[in-house]
């Protein structure tokens, strides 16, 4: 089959596509995934630099998001079948720790994720472990499917799982284009909350009014603290979605009402930020550090879009081959929502 993978750390030339083993059914729980997309992520990303902090066994076919059909299943498998239309959750428990002995797999010590311990979605084949694949709902296409555990999950937990969004609240989502971002305005949307994006791109800003957001704020022209107390009666939000941290965390603080929520989950603008603890105890606000979400949560998500219509919004798609010019797009920047690579098995 072919796949991309990494021999080495470093830039784009380390992807390599090229032939690798099929894999094969070991254990009965095993399942056959035949790829038909596949989500480029900054996990991706970070995982071909070397930067991700764990240590990655190579050569490693890259890819934490994927959607395709079943092939082969097990015989101890019996609630799937071959033809079956299915997303991928990317990581398994290793079944020993505290988290998995209390059905937390999410919380794992030891976590064996797609795309960095063990091989991804970067490829025509994948084998997988049963309790991993989710079916489709009809309404979303294998494009859309594949950025669902990587965007749309981590969205669901930080608003549904730990704010606790409400409909009729409030949320500000910060730096607005990118996937996670892009699906928690989709999804505050979903249950008819208020929204308020910011960004530093014009196009990205309108196309979030398009989408629905109901207020956008340029980043590089105002203040957006400030502006979001002038669009909420100088109370503030009841939520604030900051996964860019750096010198904007203390703003995001400072949108917030009292008993606010702060959700997180990545800190691609500088993880050591300054904070005021006195507004955290003086107005009783929350912070939550998230990561990725529970096979429930993902059951969720796919509940909420076949019976809302939400679709995940699909910015460029690209050949398996051309993984490459994916990473250097995403890298660079002003997409609107997902990058995705088609795979032709």
């Amino acid at each position: 089959m072919k796949a991309i993978r990494i021999h080495h750390h470093g830039g784009v030339e380390q992807l390599c596509y090229e032939e690798a083993v099929e894999p094969q059914i070991i254990t009965t729980d095993d399942v056959i995934v035949r790829l038909k997309a596949a989500a480029v992520n900054l996990f991706d990303v970070r995982v071909r630099q070397g930067s991700n902090g764990n240590r990655v066994c190579l050569p490693r076919i890259l890819g934490i998001g994927g959607a395709g059909v079943i092939a082969a299943v097990a015989s101890g498998v019996k609630e799937l079948e071959s033809g079956d239309a299915v997303c991928l959750y990317p990581q398994d428990g290793c079944n020993n720790c505290w988290a998995c002995r209390s059905d937390r797999p999410s919380f794992c010590e030891r976590p064996q994720r797609l795309g960095e311990h063990t091989d991804g979605s970067y490829a025509e084949y994948l084998r997988v472990r049963r309790q991993n694949c989710f079916r489709l709902p009809a309404t979303i296409s294998y494009q859309e499917a594949a950025a669902v555990p990587s965007a749309y999950l981590p969205a669901w937990r930080m608003l549904m799982t730990d704010a606790e969004l409400k409909p009729g609240e409030s949320v500000l989502i910060r730096g607005i284009g990118g996937a996670v971002a892009t699906a928690a305005l989709q999804l505050a949307l979903a249950i008819g909350a208020h929204t308020i994006v910011t960004g530093d791109n014009g196009e990205r800003l309108s196309l979030a009014l398009e989408l629905g957001a109901g207020h956008a704020i340029d980043e590089s022209k105002a203040d957006f603290p400030a502006e979001v107390r002038r669009f909420t009666g100088k109370r503030g939000v009841d939520v604030v979605v900051d996964c860019l941290g750096g010198d904007g965390w203390a703003k995001s603080l400072a949108a917030l009402a009292r008993d606010g929520r702060l959700v997180s989950c990545g800190a691609s603008d500088g993880a050591q930020a300054a904070t005021d603890l006195r507004r955290i105890f003086w107005h009783h606000l929350k912070v939550f550090g998230s990561d990725l979400g529970s096979r429930d949560e993902l059951r969720q998500v796919l509940n909420v879009m076949a019976t809302t219509g939400v679709k995940p919004v699909i910015d460029k798609i690209y050949p398996l081959a051309n993984a490459a010019a994916a990473h250097q797009q995403l890298v660079k920047g002003g997409h609107f929502g997902n990058i995705v690579l088609h795979i032709d098995a």
